[in-house]
């Protein structure tokens, strides 16, 4: 993946050369399946981008205020996270798609019908981000990081839709 030499860096630890030799042991093949389901990442939170906004716009009544700023910081959360899947493809050699994933339009508006597509969706990329870390853990230690984080930050969120589905007052 990388071309510098582990002698080449005045303050490689002495075990750099074996966790270097560790990060370059995907093959050019599983390389390509990191690459595929990176795109599919970056297609996923577009496709997030999108539906958080449309969310945003279609919430209405005395509760807007903070639901549509909950649903707008989704959407900025998941254009960075299409910005950081996009530059990993790059870093591999890939090209990032132009695509974005599936969205389906239910016509359904009310906050708890929003919030159960929100989930769904989530539950979508979640499920990519360990594909990814299955891919690449022991092997890759920037991609499994990677992984890890977003798999933390995914399963936040699915944890809050969760309460959020909750009717007031209920602990389970």
């Amino acid at each position: 993946m990388y071309d510098t030499p582990a002698e080449g860096l005045p303050c490689a630890p002495s075990g750099f050369r074996e966790i270097q030799k560790m990060a370059l042991e995907l093959s050019k093949a599983e390389t390509a399946k990191v690459i595929d389901i990176l795109k599919h990442i970056l297609e996923l939170e577009l496709a997030g981008l999108v539906r958080y906004l449309h969310y945003s716009f279609m919430v209405f009544g005395h509760n807007r205020i903070p639901i549509v700023a909950w649903l707008r910081s989704q959407a900025q959360e998941a254009q960075a996270h299409a910005v950081t899947a996009g530059e990993h493809v790059t870093s591999l050699g890939g090209h990032p798609s132009l695509k974005i994933g599936p969205l389906l339009e239910t016509h359904k508006h009310n906050v708890d019908e929003i919030l159960r597509e929100a989930l769904t969706h989530e539950e979508e990329s979640l499920a990519e981000y360990y594909r990814l870390l299955e891919l690449v853990a022991g092997r890759n230690i920037m991609l499994e990081e990677y992984a890890r984080a977003q798999i933390a930050t995914e399963e936040a969120h699915v944890a809050d839709i969760g309460k959020m589905l909750r009717k007031p007052g209920s602990i389970a």
